[in-house]
């Protein structure tokens, strides 16, 4: 069960190491067969893509792409309860991103100097969402309606088509709500190979986004720069920083809620409060008792889980930026008091009432976050992921006149003699 343990400087530098030990290097054997699957898709195109379908998920579709009826018919399918909170969902995130919005300016000067800036949505995304064991139609959200706000020119979503030939019903519906441009029927390393080199009915994508399993993440990773790419994501984690005025029962429950993702992943309280801390771990094995994923919730909090007793609040914000979690929940009396000094973090949850499956599902920010201290450099998914810039320049001839004295100068001091005289022979005209 979770370690509950009196924290010092070296106690919470031990957690962090521990923690990175989880994202380790992908095996040679995974990196090989990885390799193979992107080569073949590449030289077999659709016949190659099929074959790993019969080979990985047990059956060959006829047409990898579904038509928009397909879809349609996916949607009619939900229980009109879900598809209405699924539209809700959509509409938060869809509001949460249009604030993100840039937009192309144009700075005209006085003298006739015109600079400027071009911001356009990516030409075509391709967006993977796994089926698995389970279906995750928040994800097709968090991925699609980001990329749509941006205006990228056409969103294509790759699922694979499960063993019974049958796509899942819900992640159908969401491409349909999130407004997914076209959807094929494919799966783990060859999905996102076709997608990054096009095949005769997949066409080749500039991005590719969404979470897979190892195979889906290396074959990301080895194509990138092929394509671009969102992140390569590691095993969920959360911290939560909570004070005296804490309840043992909420924090409980939202360490679950992180624990019961992966056996991998990591869920830790920090807080200065002993009466808190064993609060918590009475609640952690009442509620255990009643969830689905107990077995995965033990192991994942006896490997990577902890509380920590700390001093006092401020050693748990420097707990927090050392760690830079995916999650980072601030149970106390006044979060927006520490909100300033939190930089490194994917997302923070502020209060009692704003526990991290609520921006998982509902809230409109992204849940798609740096995991492994990434949080220290990388951001969430963003509308900036999907777009691209261009700067523009324009300057009348006396302008570049007057510059270019400065400009000659600087490029023969880099011994760039040809960018001198592409200035030189217009000025001594």
């Amino acid at each position: 069960m979770i370690k509950v343990v009196q924290g010092d400087r070296q106690t919470c530098q031990s957690f962090v190491e521990d923690l990175k030990s989880r994202v380790g290097q992908t095996s040679p054997e995974i990196e090989g067969a990885v390799r193979e699957i992107i080569e073949t898709v590449r030289a077999g195109g659709d016949k190659a893509v099929k074959e790993y379908s019969k080979k990985f998920d047990g059956w060959t579709p006829e047409n990898l792409e579904l038509s928009r009826e397909e879809l349609e018919k996916a949607a009619a399918e939900c229980d009109p309860e879900f598809l209405a909170s699924l539209k809700r969902a959509a509409d938060n995130i869809r509001a949460f991103h249009q604030r993100q919005k840039q937009q192309s300016r144009i700075d005209p000067m006085p003298n006739g100097i015109i600079t400027g800036q071009r911001v356009r949505g990516l030409h075509r995304v391709g967006v993977y969402v796994p089926g698995g064991t389970a279906g995750y139609p928040s994800s097709v959200l968090m991925n699609v309606i980001p990329a749509q706000v941006a205006e990228v020119g056409e969103i294509v979503m790759a699922t694979p088509p499960g063993r019974t030939g049958r796509p899942d019903t819900n992640i159908l519906a969401a491409a349909l709500v999130a407004g997914v441009d076209r959807v094929f029927l494919m799966g783990g390393a060859q999905a996102v190979a076709a997608l990054a080199l096009g095949t005769e009915s997949v066409p080749k994508v500039d991005k590719i986004v969404g979470p897979g399993n190892i195979f889906v993440a290396t074959a990301k990773k080895q194509l990138y720069g092929v394509v671009d790419i969102d992140m390569i994501a590691g095993p969920s984690e959360i911290l939560i920083v909570a004070d005296e005025t804490a309840d043992p029962k909420y924090l409980a429950a939202d360490l679950m809620s992180q624990a019961e993702h992966d056996k991998m992943a990591s869920a830790i309280l920090i807080t200065p409060s002993m009466e808190i801390a064993q609060g918590t771990v009475k609640e952690l094995y009442r509620q255990m008792e009643t969830l689905s994923r107990k077995e995965i919730i033990e192991e994942s909090l006896d490997r990577f889980g902890g509380i920590i007793v700390c001093e006092n609040l401020d050693e748990a914000v420097e707990f927090a930026n050392e760690l830079a979690p995916e999650h980072l929940e601030v149970c106390c009396q006044n979060p927006f008091d520490h909100l300033g000094r939190l930089d490194n973090a994917g997302s923070v949850f502020l209060g009692n009432y704003s526990p991290e499956p609520l921006g998982d599902y509902y809230a409109g920010a992204n849940h798609v976050l740096p995991t492994g201290g990434t949080a220290r450099f990388f951001s969430p998914l963003s509308v900036d992921d999907f777009i691209k810039k261009s700067s523009f320049i324009y300057y009348p001839k006396e302008e570049l006149q007057r510059a270019a004295g400065d400009i000659i100068r600087l490029a023969e001091t880099e011994e760039l003699t040809a960018h001198a005289n592409s200035i030189r022979v217009r000025v001594e005209e």
